[in-house]
């Protein structure tokens, strides 16, 4: 049985699948009214990417703080919440068993409907979600493609509605935003990967290093593997020296990133006559991608979204914003609701 929830009902997202512990609430689906997460990043830089029990760990410390926090920052308790929204999958098991709980509890000690929220579909509703003091973008521009790159996933999804996605094209090998991490690991950049390498490529000529651009014949899908394994060939042959060089390198390789995905990106919109074009995911934050997005649109006279580059990466603004209108679709879910390591975007 669907939910009937009112245009002002708040909901309280709680989002725990990796390493970022977010607790939010969101007046609508649509108005951000907090937004507090718990980065990892100094637990994990050492290991050079995310140790899973760490990470729950870290979760089981946080969660009550962070919605805490998330409830005084809205200024409002948990007796205003019409609804808990928890990302269910996919994502690391112990780190979203952290967050499940934490959303059992609250929602069996209150009374209040609990509703499981696909993190991939999260990332895709970020787009049409306000930060503070700003409007929501439109979000009945159909049919809608959309891109999600992000260090798990890359993935093209054409939406005919709001809750309604049709699986275009999927990495085969490494996902965007694990090529990134890969590279940055190489060039010895740091943790995450993404920003160290966009930082990096700041001072860089993208056009030094010849690097191929990822194709497959008749498929939306993508593949980053070889572009990898071209930039470690590269580096083993001619072993970089100065800033410059890795500065050249980062842009390089950055560069080849954003063209494939474009290159997919447009034609796929143009296919399926897309009347809007939307990214998302951690990658959409990456300034240059975001700006050949704009260009992209400007190019097939179609207007496009991006999120706010702090909506892009894991928060639990989404994850609420999802939930209201997940709610009114599928109703809400059992208090025994399991999680799930591989959820795919669904209809």
């Amino acid at each position: 049985m669907t939910l009937q929830l009112d245009p002002d009902t708040h909901v309280l997202g709680i989002e725990t699948s990796c390493d970022e512990t977010g607790a939010a609430v969101v007046a609508g689906g649509r108005h951000i009214l907090s937004n507090a997460v718990a980065t990892q990043d100094d637990l994990h830089t050492v290991f050079g990417g995310v140790v899973p029990e760490i990470a729950s760990r870290r979760h089981t410390e946080v969660i009550t703080l962070i919605t805490d926090k998330a409830l005084q920052e809205a200024d409002t308790s948990l007796e205003q919440i019409g609804l808990i929204a928890v990302t269910q999958g996919p994502g690391l098991i112990g780190s979203l068993l952290v967050g499940v709980s934490a959303a059992k509890a609250i929602a069996a000690c209150y009374g209040l409907p609990l509703v499981a929220v696909n993190h991939l579909e999260a990332h895709v509703i970020s787009n049409f979600i306000a930060l503070p003091g700003e409007q929501p973008p439109a979000s009945d521009l159909f049919p809608t493609v959309c891109l999600l790159a992000s260090g798990g996933h890359t993935s093209l999804a054409l939406m005919h509605r709001l809750g309604s996605y049709e699986l275009l094209g999927e990495t085969r090998d490494d996902a965007a935003g694990e090529a990134l991490d890969k590279a940055a690991r190489l060039l010895e950049l740091g943790y995450p990967g993404g920003p160290a390498i966009e930082q990096a490529a700041a001072g860089g000529d993208p056009a030094a290093i010849d690097l191929p651009r990822p194709y497959i014949a008749d498929s939306h899908d993508f593949s980053f593997a070889g572009l990898k394994t071209a930039l470690a060939r590269y580096v083993q042959a001619n072993a970089p020296e100065t800033t410059e060089d890795i500065s050249n390198l980062a842009a390089s390789f950055q560069q080849a990133v954003v063209d494939t995905l474009i290159r997919n990106l447009s034609a796929t919109a143009r296919e399926y006559q897309a009347k809007q074009v939307i990214m998302a995911g951690g990658v959409a934050a990456n300034r240059l991608l975001r700006s050949n997005l704009t260009q992209l649109g400007d190019s097939l006279g179609v207007p496009v979204a991006c999120p706010a580059p702090q909506l892009c990466t894991d928060n639990a603004a989404m994850v609420a914003a999802a939930g209201y209108f997940v709610a009114q679709r599928t109703g809400a879910s059992s208090l025994d609701m399991d999680v799930f390591s591989s959820l795919p975007l669904s209809q």
